[in-house]
């Protein structure tokens, strides 16, 4: 697409490749870069920074964002440990990425407010997500729990608590839902990750760690988190209202920002020097703490000053560590202006060759023409297997959801009745209600088939329901009784129970003449190869086929259709 005068959003924007992104996009004319980082000094400082080399671009062009795309707006500022210290701040972040994703949940997320405020053309995501989630370090929220658990009486709700709070797999998932909605409602064009390997590149024999065995698993943690991200992104390209995805994975070490003799800082705080005189030493026996505090090491008033190099969020490295990361048949490294040069390339429509999710989608099998020749094969010999042995293969309730299950019942009752789609169109609601009502009550198989895979029938006086022990809708989620309302009903209706209420058998109707009308549409007089749902694939309209419907419902009606073969 072309960059000139759209609005871009840059998520980490004040890091090392976000602002070698933000100068790289300053060359294609923008309308306005929205510039975010963690912290609300260092989203001012890089807008300053960007406004001071670029001063003809004005003040309102770069404009400042910070907080915690993760979590909701409220806590957007505050610092994990923060939300993990206080039980209800704890627990209204685990019912965020656990619950279900409703509006509410979608519009309270920091991450929906950006976007929505914004509205940005482009989102570039300079955020290394992997870490951030990764990095919570679930081995260690699992020891606590394992160590309360051990101590005799001890309070182990703290512990479950903060452990449900640090697994991955939830919070990535949330985080790309309310990725994708937010920009399908922003109408964002396209979105391009700056992923990680974890790794930087280097394997299971990689030498760096987090003080653990080799390889670390903490950093293993952040490869399966990255992996899993692509994953979902590759879902997200291959969803038809999503914005265009790309992700550029970098494998080497990301360097640099600057090189200077000063402080040197971790995690944003000076490291102090401290010292212990060789009288003053420890004597090894009986256990080793980890941590002491004797009065015998003692501050020397000082700060650690040394020639570093400042790899943005990797942090500072020595002149040694670089060297050593660096090196021939180490890390080596990438520099930002080269993924910048990569990402906005992708932006415009070229081909870099190093888009992740256009690598996956040209590496992955897809279906093949031997499968669909063969197709056709398969559901005749089905057909008359199911001939043989005088049953109807309809529904098992294997697949999913409960909603595939209830529409294949409905569709077969429709069948049963009137064989043809013009009988049903001809047919009052009503009249169609009372015949499927009087079927389901004479036939005893089918109704035990049907209620035995936990699919109700709901009778047409819209109060009666016929059910198994188990059913599969509403789900079972902890709690076994749900309060029954109007909504409720309907909701329920609509996901997994087959519905006999003439009401549903209008829906039915209508759904029927909406097919009819597009194929007779589409194909009226046409003999080419632009549609392939033809008289001849609905057979005329003269036998009602259960699976060719539902396939229509979920492809048509309800937006579920595949965008790449």
């Amino acid at each position: 697409m072309v960059i000139t005068n759209k609005t871009v959003l840059v998520l980490g924007g004040w890091g090392l490749v976000g602002s070698a992104i933000c100068r790289r996009l300053m060359e294609e004319s923008p309308k306005k870069i929205i510039l975010t980082s963690l912290k609300e000094s260092e989203a001012k400082d890089a807008c300053e920074q960007m406004r001071k080399e670029y001063p003809s671009a004005g003040r309102s062009f770069f404009v400042p964002w910070w907080g915690n795309i993760f979590v909701r707006n409220e806590f957007k500022d505050l610092a994990r440990e923060e939300i993990l210290s206080d039980p209800v701040k704890r627990n209204k972040f685990i019912d965020d990425i656990i619950d279900e994703l409703t509006p509410a949940v979608l519009e309270r997320s920091a991450l929906y407010q950006v976007i929505d405020t914004y509205r940005p053309d482009v989102v570039i995501d300079c955020i290394n997500s992997a870490t951030a989630i990764a990095y919570q370090d679930i081995f260690q929220s699992s020891r606590d729990v394992m160590l309360a658990l051990r101590r005799e009486g001890a309070d182990v709700r703290d512990a479950v608590e903060r452990l449900l709070a640090t697994q991955y797999t939830p919070q990535l998932i949330r985080h790309v839902q309310i990725f994708y909605r937010s920009m399908h409602l922003a109408k964002t064009a396209i979105y391009v990750k700056i992923g990680t390997s974890g790794t930087g590149g280097m394997g299971l024999n990689i030498p760096y760690t987090h003080s653990e065995e080799k390889p670390s698993r903490v950093l293993l943690s952040k490869s399966a988190v990255a992996g899993a991200h692509t994953l979902l992104l590759f879902l997200m390209g291959r969803t038809p209202d999503a914005p265009i995805t790309k992700e550029v994975k970098p494998t080497g070490a990301i360097a640099w920002k600057r090189i200077a003799y000063g402080e040197v800082a971790k995690r944003g705080r000076p490291i102090d020097l401290v010292d212990r005189t060789p009288e003053n030493g420890v004597e090894l026996k009986g256990k080793f703490p980890i941590r002491m505090k004797d009065g015998k090491t003692v501050s020397t008033g000082r700060k650690l000053r040394s020639v570093f190099i400042d790899t943005g969020e990797n942090g500072i490295f020595s002149r040694g560590e670089f060297e050593a990361i660096a090196t021939p048949g180490q890390m080596e490294f990438v520099t930002p202006e080269e993924i910048a040069d990569s990402v906005v390339y992708e932006i415009k429509g070229g081909n870099t060759g190093h888009d992740i999710i256009n690598a996956l989608d040209n590496a992955t099998l897809s279906p093949t023409y031997r499968a669909g020749f063969m197709f056709q094969g398969a559901l005749e010999k089905m057909k008359q297997l199911e001939k043989q042995h005088g049953v109807d293969s309809v529904a098992f309730e294997m697949l999913g959801p409960p909603r595939l299950s209830k529409l294949l019942f409905e569709a077969y009752l429709l069948k049963r009745i009137y064989t043809t789609v013009n009988a049903v169109m001809k047919a009052p609601a009503k009249a169609i209600s009372e015949k499927l009502t009087a079927l389901v009550r004479k036939d005893t198989e089918l109704r035990s088939h049907i209620i035995s895979i936990g699919i109700p029938i709901l009778m047409p006086d819209g109060k009666t329901l016929l059910r198994g022990d188990e059913v599969k809708i509403p789900p079972y989620r902890g709690v076994n009784e749900l309060p029954l309302t109007a909504d409720s009903l309907e909701d329920w209706a609509h996901a997994g129970w087959i519905d006999l209420r003439p009401t549903n058998m209008d829906a039915w109707k209508a759904r029927l003449s909406i097919i009819r009308k597009e194929v007779e549409a589409a194909t009226a007089g046409d003999t080419s190869s632009r549609n392939f749902r033809t008289m001849e694939y609905w057979g005329n309209f003269d036998e009602i086929d259960e699976g060719k419907i539902v396939g229509w419902i979920f492809t048509e009606e309800e937006k579920g259709k595949r965008m790449k073969s």
